[in-house]
């Protein structure tokens, strides 16, 4: 993405058959190209209906034309957008058209690149766009709404300028090297960063919440054998996912099914059953279930009401706590069996449930949806969620935050705790994009799909 300069257009709706398809235009000789195809430059952000005649003079399409001025674009720059019929052949052709007036076609993300190099987004915003386009629940499209709109760049806004102020006021005794930094001036420094650590944990607190907004919840279904794990799963999905039997132990493997519960987007995993005398293809499936324990964030443990509890691993129910289980009473509408619960399961929350009637089925989303809103951490009004890069920044301006924290305490140089400020800094800086390291935006945007 070295040839910033030159006039860029891709596809920005997908390939494929539709009513529309919309081709974009960014660069410098966007406004050329708006008046040629047209006969004039049309007034800009205004739809103006025309033929669109290749370079030979060939009517390929009637299409609809709207100019953007800069920096009254998506880019930033003068822009342009066609929107033709959404036949595959009328959208090549229009783009080789444009390719042979003077137009180079976009490289993966280039034009929310430019957006970003052109001041419009940080780097934050520029993520958020890609995180839009793959949201897959509410909540994570709230999420990417709200960094789009800033949320993350404020607070990271809010730490730097914080930071500023100590470093300057540490930077004012490096010229006077006889005189240490006064009591008074330390003290404030220190508050500063104690402030500034504080902001940084809360934000890297919603770092596990940022990746099951994007990934899905992993809900991992546990139980013994013929329970009705599998036919819970395939009440939850609303389809035959799993195979269901009489006969005890039909999933020796773990099935994957994704699902929408309420705003949030769950990975649903149906495991093999726990059962305390195994053969030994079902230990082999049993230590399957306990490595997906293992990374889960919610539990739906299922019992048969039929049956008396049984007793799990004692790593399972280390796991299991209030606000990540629910334990699940199935087969109620076939007995009136009735048993105790012992701890750790009788303290927490439980649904009765029918897999085979479908009754119980709601009320057993409606408690799922409540333990996925409890997910979400506190860090003020707005909704943040900070993805795998923003982590690392942050987990480096905390351990140079900690670092200046302890010369304070011990009395430090003034130099070394300017470093220690400067690369807290620095951290911080990259998560917004005050950085210059063009390969590492280079990979960034290769990410993003064409045309956006």
């Amino acid at each position: 993405m070295q040839r910033i300069h030159d006039t860029i257009a891709a596809l920005a709706t997908p390939l494929g058959t539709s009513a529309i398809a919309l081709i974009r235009v960014s660069g410098a000789e966007s406004a050329a190209l708006a008046s040629t195809l047209l006969g004039e430059l049309p007034p800009a952000r205004f739809a103006k209906h025309a033929d669109y005649r290749d370079k030979a003079g060939a009517l390929v399409d009637d299409a609809v034309f709207i100019f953007f001025k800069a920096p009254h674009s998506y880019t930033g720059e003068d822009a342009l957008e066609i929107s033709c019929h959404g036949n595959p052949y009328i959208a090549q052709r229009i783009l080789e058209d444009l390719f042979n007036r003077g137009c180079r076609p976009a490289e993966p993300g280039e034009f929310t690149q430019r957006a970003f190099l052109g001041g419009r987004l940080d780097l934050s915003q520029a993520e958020a766009v890609m995180d839009i386009i793959h949201a897959r629940s509410e909540r994570a499209l709230a999420a990417a709404h709200s960094q789009l709109r800033g949320s993350l760049g404020r607070r990271m806004n809010a730490l730097v300028e914080e930071l500023l102020g100590a470093l300057a006021r540490i930077e004012a005794y490096i010229d006077f090297p006889d005189e240490d930094l006064p009591r008074e001036d330390r003290a404030l420094v220190s508050a500063a960063v104690d402030r500034a650590h504080h902001s940084t944990c809360q934000l890297l607190a919603t770092s596990h919440y940022g990746e099951i907004l994007r990934e899905g919840i992993q809900t991992v279904i546990i139980g013994e054998p013929n329970a009705g794990k599998s036919s819970l799963l395939n009440c939850l999905v609303g389809r035959d996912r799993a195979i269901v039997s009489e006969e005890p132990g039909t999933t020796r493997d773990f099935i994957e099914e994704c699902v929408q519960i309420s705003s949030h987007f769950l990975r649903l995993i149906d495991t093999a059953g726990i059962n305390p005398a195994p053969q030994p293809i079902e230990r082999l499936g049993m230590e399957k279930t306990l490595e997906r324990a293992e990374e889960a964030d919610l539990f739906l443990v299922v019992l048969d009401s039929t049956r008396p509890p049984p007793l799990f691993p004692k790593q399972l129910t280390e796991r299991f706590n209030q606000a990540n289980t629910i334990v699940v009473l199935n087969k109620s509408d076939l007995s009136d069996f009735a048993f105790t619960l012992s701890e750790p399961l009788a303290s927490l929350r439980h649904v009765s449930t029918s897999a085979l009637a479908g009754t119980g089925v709601d009320a057993l989303k409606d408690k799922v949806a409540s333990l996925a809103d409890d997910l979400q951490p506190n860090v003020g009004n707005e909704l943040i969620a900070i993805n795998a890069r923003h982590a690392h920044a942050l987990e480096r301006a905390q351990a140079s935050l900690e670092a200046a924290r302890a010369k304070l305490e011990n009395g430090g140089p003034v130099e070394l705790l300017a470093s220690d400020m400067r690369a807290a800094l620095e951290a911080c800086g990259e998560i917004a994009g005050r950085i210059d390291n063009e390969r590492m935006l280079d990979q960034l945007f290769a990410t993003f799909c064409i045309g956006k």
